[in-house]
């Protein structure tokens, strides 16, 4: 396998085509909205999952005179989130603090996924499917479906507490008189719309641009193993493929934490704007 074909084939999902048309678009390296990205779901699900298991076993094991470390971590987690929240949401909405903690520690496995060796979970996937050609994509957020569809459910959101706390009428309003006044609806209308539409696509595209970026960066450092480590070439290029990827890994953690951070602290200032009656 070249370079090129190494590259391609680590960033495409093991799809399932809904029908014959979108079967032939994936033939062709085609997107097309009849297909699933079984691999993006999977470990999506499975990571909601692992939150949700281990928060329940915490939860029945709770102790409040000596924590053990593991539940001291948790709640400096929570404490960290509850902070976020209290400085930058306004009012009170029992929704807001369990809906970015879901966010922030969902979206941080996800990204986690990124600093798993990029050739160990494709080869065991091979291995049990006796498929040494089969795909599998085992980072959620470097497939644009996922950030598109989680900024979808903000957006959703976002309108939804702008009706309920502006009232119908006053969302509109929003359109009409804002940000330049009575004159100038028109452009009112325009400007409001790009900036309501632009909220989910910063969120989405933010997170999947650095996810990507990181993720093509270990594989390039990977081919460096792969195909220039050979023979006494090896003593050379070997130790230097272990140095940049520790060096990218470390960075990278800080990368995958900033970006859930972002997007956790985002969600939570549009739905405070969204709440503001004015």
């Amino acid at each position: 396998m070249g370079t090129v074909e190494y590259i391609q084939h680590h960033l495409t999902n093991n799809t399932l085509a809904l029908n014959a048309e979108a079967q032939e678009a994936i033939d062709k390296g085609q997107m097309t909205f009849w297909a699933l990205n079984l691999d993006t779901i999977a470990f999506s699900l499975l990571l909601g999952a692992l939150i949700v298991f281990v928060a329940a076993r915490l939860g029945k094991q709770l102790e409040s005179g000596t924590p053990g470390g593991f539940q001291n971590f948790v709640e400096s987690v929570l404490d960290f989130v509850s902070t976020n929240v209290r400085d930058a949401f306004p009012g009170h909405n029992p929704l807001i603090a369990p809906l970015a903690l879901t966010i922030f520690l969902w979206v941080w496995l996800m990204n986690f996924m990124d600093l798993i060796p990029v050739d160990l979970l494709p080869y065991l996937f091979q291995l049990i499917t006796g498929d040494s050609h089969a795909y599998l994509k085992v980072v959620p957020t470097t497939d644009l479906n996922t950030p598109l569809a989680m900024a979808a459910v903000v957006f959703g959101l976002i309108l939804y507490y702008n009706i309920k706390c502006k009232g119908l009428v006053g969302f509109i309003k929003m359109f009409l008189f804002h940000p330049f006044g009575k004159f100038f609806v028109p452009v009112n209308i325009v400007m409001t719309l790009i900036e309501e539409v632009s909220k989910p696509l910063s969120l989405a595209l933010r997170l999947f641009g650095n996810m990507f970026a990181g993720e093509l960066v270990f594989l390039l450092i990977a081919l460096i193993g792969g195909t220039l480590a050979v023979g006494a070439a090896a003593l050379f290029w070997a130790p230097l493929q272990a140095i940049l990827d520790l060096g990218w890994l470390i960075f990278h953690l800080l990368v995958i934490t900033l970006q859930a951070f972002i997007f956790m602290v985002l969600t939570i200032v549009y739905l405070g704007m969204a709440h503001e009656e004015h």
